[in-house]
């Protein structure tokens, strides 16, 4: 697998060279968030807004009005949590053209709850005219820029940083409000976003071995979710669906997918592996994904549960996961976790 190191940084600087009216904001958190690049290449066009996210989210409103389209950096959590009502009333309301780039979603960083956005898709699904996109690997970033430019209005992103993965061919870029199809199957349909992806194809080939008939759908586009492509393979499992995802189980992708069954008359069970509407502390990535069974052999013990069987798969057993990302930023000075 080809591990691609810092794509945001990079894609953004190349994407923006033709496009002036583009700007950064950055939270006080520009090494943290892939954009020193940006600085460096753009001066005229960034801005440091300090710790200040209330203040940057009504700023990015008022430059989206004159006309420039602000891309606002920082983690996930400080674009939603303290500066709600500055991201409605100042950015949705009007339906502007701004950019919230969330790095660190869910329990993606050891910062513990003040860092965490486990329950970002929940708040944020029920915002008016807020499109919420999600990337799970290289291809994704670097397709995800070129998405926003067709939506009007505001976009939020959860962002992946440093070191990640490239799953899906650079050819086959993401589109909007599609899914990728990694695989098809009949026995259970299995939804996955983010960096659960790469967990779950650690585990479906092997489900495969076993006589599990898996049909495994990526989703990057998490609002709007019409697309008919899951709507097709969720009426088709046989013994039911699956979802996957770095956030509380409450009001993220298996929301989605129950929201779409249930008005589709689609009466399979539905399993939900995620965080199970808890706080989590603050802990190694790896020890987080496992003690809230993200991971893949989570996923191992959801088939197991819908299917009523056990598979005997253990770690070993399992394809290799990637480097961890710890040693990729290590060459730069962040400013927090």
């Amino acid at each position: 697998m080809e591990i691609v190191n810092k794509v945001h940084e990079h894609n953004l600087v190349a994407w923006a060279k033709d496009r002036p009216k583009v700007l950064v904001l950055s939270g006080d958190l520009t090494g943290s968030t892939e954009i020193s690049l940006f600085k460096q290449t753009y001066p005229d066009r960034f801005v440091s807004m300090g710790m200040a996210e209330q203040n940057m989210l009504s700023w990015a409103g008022g430059l989206a009005r004159e006309g420039f389209i602000p891309f606002l950096h920082t983690f996930a959590v400080f674009l939603y949590r303290r500066p709600l009502d500055q991201l409605q009333m100042s950015i949705c309301y009007p339906n502007l053209p701004v950019r919230l780039v969330g790095f660190l979603p869910g329990i993606s960083t050891p910062g513990g709850v003040t860092h965490q956005a486990i329950e970002d898709l929940s708040v944020l699904r029920g915002v008016p005219n807020l499109t919420i996109l999600e990337v799970g690997d290289a291809t994704d970033v670097e397709s995800i820029l070129d998405i926003t430019e067709d939506i009007p209005g505001p976009v939020y992103i959860r962002m992946l940083r440093g070191q990640i993965p490239r799953l899906f061919p650079q050819s086959e870029r993401l589109q909007l409000n599609r899914a990728r199809v990694l695989s098809a199957g009949s026995d259970i349909t299995l939804l996955s976003t983010g960096l659960c992806t790469e967990e779950a194809m650690r585990v479906t080939g092997i489900l495969n071995a076993r006589g599990v008939s898996i049909s495994h759908l990526h989703i990057t586009t998490l609002k709007p979710f019409t697309d008919p492509t899951v709507l097709s393979a969720l009426a088709k499992a046989k013994h039911g669906v699956i979802t996957m995802e770095n956030h509380n189980i409450i009001g993220g992708l298996g929301t989605c997918a129950a929201e779409m069954m249930a008005e589709a008359g689609i009466g399979k069970p539905l399993l939900r592996v995620g965080i199970k509407d808890t706080y989590c502390q603050g802990a190694s990535f790896p020890y987080l994904m496992r003690k809230h069974e993200l991971d893949a052999l989570g996923l191992v013990s959801a088939v197991e549960k819908l299917l009523d069987t056990k598979l005997d798969i253990s770690e070993a057993d399992l394809a290799d996961v990637r480097i961890e990302e710890a040693a990729s930023l290590s060459t730069e000075q962040l400013e927090a976790l």
